[in-house]
């Protein structure tokens, strides 16, 4: 009895006096501070690092490309993951509770989504226009313009907003899960349940694209050779 006492009373909760709070599982202080030092490096290096190509791009005109401005809208992608998804990731890994409320957990889990996505369909198109230069560059000019360059960055930037959107503020995610769902997502929590249907769309979303990078740069490796 005395030691199912100390058992309870040696769990912690990510928020002690509220009903259904999820279990916290705790750090020792010096891996805690180890663990910030390491994820804030690597974030604020990576803020830098994006903010670096963006303006370099934009700034100097001998830049001004439509590769490049691929490139830049990349890097802006990256750079919204850096300061909207990471910091707040961050906390969740290393206090095992998310403390920012259901409301924000929702836009995060929808911003994560979505700027991880335009990163993927940018980085698809990049490919695209590496294979074009190089199988034809000839006409690769007349190919890919700023214009064709403005429609894969549009492409790359309103279809994964509009779908994350659509799938996590509609609650579509998981439909016939709601249940599982009430049970998982305990107070000081961000969990996110998707049936299956979602999971074979995200996995086609990813793999498709993917697949062409593998293609088009297997392709421009034989080219090359």
């Amino acid at each position: 009895m005395s030691s199912n006492s100390s058992l309870l009373a040696a769990v912690q909760l990510c928020y002690a006096n509220v009903n259904g709070s999820c279990v916290k599982i705790p750090y020792s202080p010096g891996s805690r501070v180890i663990l910030y030092i390491v994820f804030g490096f690597g974030a604020v290096l990576a803020v830098f690092g994006n903010l670096l190509v963006m303006i370099s791009i934009l700034h100097f005109k001998q830049l001004h490309s439509p590769t490049n401005f691929l490139i830049a809208s990349l890097a802006c992608a990256d750079f919204l993951v850096d300061v909207i998804v990471m910091p707040f990731s961050v906390v969740r890994t290393v206090e095992s509770c998310w403390y920012f409320g259901r409301s924000f957990c929702t836009f995060h889990t929808c911003c994560d989504v979505a700027f991880c996505y335009s990163s993927l369909f940018h980085l698809c198109f990049i490919s695209i226009d590496r294979y074009i230069a190089v199988t034809d560059p000839l006409v690769y000019p007349t190919k890919f313009t700023v214009s064709v360059s403005a429609i894969c960055i549009s492409v790359s930037w309103i279809l994964p907003l509009v779908y994350s959107g659509a799938v996590f503020y509609t609650g579509v995610y998981d439909d016939g899960l709601e249940e599982l769902s009430d049970a998982l997502n305990c107070i000081g929590g961000c969990q996110t349940i998707v049936n299956q249907n979602w999971v074979l769309i995200d996995f086609l979303s990813f793999f498709i694209p993917a697949l062409v990078m593998i293609i088009l740069y297997g392709n421009i490796f034989l080219v090359a050779r």
